[in-house]
């Protein structure tokens, strides 16, 4: 009677075991130099090939680049560096930027940083992610692109956290770049609004608008103008061996912007993406 009971225990333990869902796989940075967070399965894909450009083709944010490489190379190197945030016009480079640093980084010291993606939706899971992150070896730059918080957005709350260390305090192989369109990562006339409608108006909004106060690298990126424009065109196209004069470059460069309504970084290389397929010659 002991034996069945016990041969019974054996068998109820092996159902559970085979019910129960199967162990995540342990987390091997050195498989690849970026990753993409997938919350839901507490796991990072790794990225084969990371979509970017070289940093030399990013015109008109001499300054921004200048930071933000020292910023990341410091970071590499083992020695402290800041948590920055890009903000500014849209296509201006924002995320080409950090993606490009990261190279720069690992041309360096080959193999030091690790970058890895999280998407905005996720951001309440950041904490999740830093605990995965907290034990490898290797250091991890994460890049959430285009950051922003709406009014009835408490997610807001997970990156504050974060950045303000808590209890265990960010941990050392971990860096945070954020991009977003939005100066204090909130609608304008959301912070005006509810300053208008509150008891205390410096109070109403303090905490969010004080999230981006927490970054300490604070990064703007502006329209540019027609000769800044035209510079990222000729980068491109020298880069590209376009067999285009420079008039004859320029005068549809600039036709292209006005149809375009806005000159940026992207509207450039969305101009490449016409005249080459025009001229049979590949981008990439």
């Amino acid at each position: 009677m002991e034996q069945t009971s016990i041969d019974l225990l054996a068998r109820i333990a092996d159902a559970l075991e085979r019910l129960a869902p199967p162990k995540p796989p342990e987390l091997d940075l050195a498989v690849a130099d970026a990753y993409v967070w997938n919350p839901a399965l507490g796991q990072l894909a790794p990225v084969r090939k990371i979509s970017r450009v070289e940093i030399g083709l990013l015109k008109g944010v001499d300054r921004q680049k200048t930071i933000l490489v020292e910023n990341t190379l410091r970071f590499a190197r083992g020695l402290p560096a800041n948590n920055a945030m890009l903000w500014g016009a849209r296509g201006m480079g924002k995320s080409s930027l950090v993606k490009a640093t990261h190279a720069v980084a690992n041309q360096e010291r080959p193999g030091s940083l690790v970058l890895i993606e999280i998407h905005r939706e996720d951001i309440r899971t950041l904490p999740d992610l830093l605990n995965l992150l907290r034990v490898q070896a290797r250091r991890c730059l994460i890049l959430c692109d285009d950051l922003s918080f709406e009014k009835e957005d408490a997610d807001y709350k997970a990156l504050k956290s974060v950045l303000d260390g808590g209890i265990e305090g960010r941990p050392d192989n971990v860096l945070f770049y954020a991009t977003s369109n939005r100066r204090h990562l909130m609608p304008r006339d959301m912070i005006e609004n509810e300053r208008g409608s509150a008891i205390n108006p410096n109070e109403a909004t303090e905490e969010k608008v004080s999230l981006s106060d927490r970054f300490g690298l604070w990064l703007g990126f502006h329209n540019c103008d027609q000769p800044t424009f035209l510079a990222m065109v000729d980068g491109y196209a020298a880069a590209i061996g376009l067999p285009i004069t420079s008039e004859d470059l320029h005068a549809e460069a600039v036709e292209w912007s006005v149809t375009r309504g806005s000159r940026s970084g992207r509207v450039a290389w969305q101009f490449m993406q016409e005249i080459a397929g025009r001229l049979g010659v590949a981008t990439v």
